[in-house]
Order: structure tokens, then sequence, then C-alpha cells
């Protein structure tokens, strides 16, 4: 079964719909992680190319390194273009948005934010400055701006075939889609899917894949889910699985040649995603040797042989 990367099947519905078209262009509004609880990535590996929109540095520098073909936007989606206050909520990315009251919620799971002035541009600015012409879908996840994220566009010139929004507040998932859903009708989009969690419209314009995108969220077994595969070495159904078994045995073999500042690098961030913080190396003599017994053990002692 294909592998769905998104939390409630949104790829696998705007597959269904653009079933038979092998390539195409998306906007990504809120792409968060390139991987994981993305809805573009099922596209991309399919050899689809976007713009994606993240405001938070450390996931959108990540799109350089494991999707390069796709144009990063590392800045806020609005109703205006200028500045605005971004609220990056600690650990729990998914829940930073523009919207402080939101921010100020997400603090009952324990985490803090922080609020920081941001470049913000409006969507039609954005398709603009990227001479975007054909958008086949638009994705919108903003934590509660997505009415922002739509009022910034003019739908004469820049008309996505499928708009996917987030349409529950976050954490709670009361509706919201009230305030911005009567400026999709009037801009000759027609209401399809909800699937609990986002609502899909199609432009007027695009019949055929109104007829394909289903009316209710598919069966949750015709996909395999990410939260199924588990961990790439752990699990034999992981499709990396023999992938990250060969990077484990080479990264061990290679231990005694690495940089000991990168050793060390490696064991702080070990440490300090682990219980076990009785670590103490250090790039001596008895640490190198230390380095070497690990490989040794996994390469069967030849630990320079190439």
């Amino acid at each position: 079964m294909p592998l769905s990367y998104t939390q409630n099947m949104e790829d696998y519905h705007l597959a269904l719909a653009f079933t038979g078209q092998p390539t195409g262009f998306y906007i990504d509004v809120g792409a968060g992680h390139p991987v994981a609880d993305n809805v573009s990535l099922w596209f991309y590996e399919r050899g689809w190319r976007g713009v994606v929109a993240e405001p938070q540095e450390d996931l959108a520098r990540l799109y350089g390194s494991l999707r390069p073909d796709d144009i990063v936007y590392r800045g806020l989606i609005g109703a205006n273009t200028g500045k605005a206050d971004f609220f990056q909520v600690d650990h729990l990315h998914g829940f930073s948005t523009t919207v402080k009251n939101f921010a100020e919620s997400a603090t009952t799971f324990g985490v803090d934010y922080t609020a920081t002035p941001t470049a913000m541009i409006t969507l039609a600015d954005l398709c603009a400055s990227h001479a975007v012409s054909t958008i086949d879908f638009l994705k919108i996840d903003v934590e509660g701006g997505e009415g922002e994220v739509l009022a910034g566009n003019d739908w004469t010139k820049y008309r996505p075939k499928i708009i996917v929004a987030e349409a529950v507040s976050p954490g709670k998932g009361e509706p919201m889609w009230d305030s911005w859903e009567p400026l999709l009708l009037a801009n000759g989009y027609k209401f399809r899917l909800f699937d609990t969690l986002n609502r899909f419209y199609v432009a007027e314009e695009c019949p055929e894949l109104f007829e394909r995108l289903p009316t209710e969220r598919a069966p949750w077994e015709n996909v395999t889910h990410m939260y199924e595969i588990g961990r790439a070495p752990e699990n034999a159904r992981h499709p990396d699985h023999v992938l990250a078994s060969q990077l484990a045995r080479g990264f061990w073999a290679a231990l005694p040649k690495l940089d000991p500042a990168l050793v060390s690098e490696l064991l702080r961030k070990g440490v300090k995603n682990s219980s076990d913080a009785n670590i103490n190396w250090t790039a001596d003599r008895d640490g190198l040797i230390a380095l070497g017994r690990i490989a040794c053990g996994y390469d069967g002692g030849q630990i320079y042989k190439d």
C-alpha cells in the first residue's frame, strides 16, 4: 500500500483527485517538516515540484537538504506584505502561529513560546515573485491564520485547482471555516470534502477533479501511515530498513576515522535525547580505543579496510 505522510490522509485524497497526472505544481503554506506530517511530499517524490512556505528556520533549512528541487520561502503568508509577530511554540512546532491566543493555549502542554517579528508577504506576491502560473493544489495549515492567507490572494490571476485548508481550531478541533469559506465560494470554488480536520475546495473550472475527489474520508486502511512503520533500523516493514541497516554498519565501521569534534557533538545530542546521561567521553587515547572497540564489533575487526 502507498505510504501516507500526513495526519489525516490529505495526501492520499489529493492523489485520488489527480489520478493519472504524472507531474504538477503545488504551493504548501505552513509546510512544516519536509517529511513528517507533510502534505506535499507524496507528490514531490513522484516528480511534482512547488513552493513551500515555512517561517521556522530549522524546518525551512531542512528542505535544502531533503527536497532541493522545491522553492523555499522562509517567512509568513498573510493578508498584507510587511512584518507580523510569529509565535513559535517550543518543541511542538506544529502549534506555532500568528494568532497569539492559540500559542497561549499550547502552553497547557507544558511548553512556552517566543514572539518574533517575521517577514510576511501575500499569497499573490509569493506567486508573482516566482512567476507562478498553474497551481494544481494549494495547501494551508497555519494554526488559525488560514483566512489571512486566503485574503491575500488575487483570485483572478492565481487559481489553485484544489485548495485544502485546515478548518478547525488548534488543539480543540472547533469549527473555524465560517469566517473564510464565503470568500472561496464567492470566487468560484465549490466545497467537496471535510475530513474532520481540513476542508477541500475545487475550482469550478475543474469539474473532473471535483468528481474524483471523494466526498468522505477514505478508509483508514487504504494506506500505510507513518506511525505504523516505526524506526527504520528496527522495523523490517519500514521502506528504508535495508538502507538504514547498511548506513548503521557503515557508521560504526567509520567511527575510528571520524573527527573527534563530530563524535563529541553526536554524543552531546545523544545524551540530550536519552535518559542515560552517564557518558563521559574525551578524544584521548582511551577514548579513541573505545571507538575502535565499538567499530570492531560491527565489521569483524577490519576497521581500516576500505
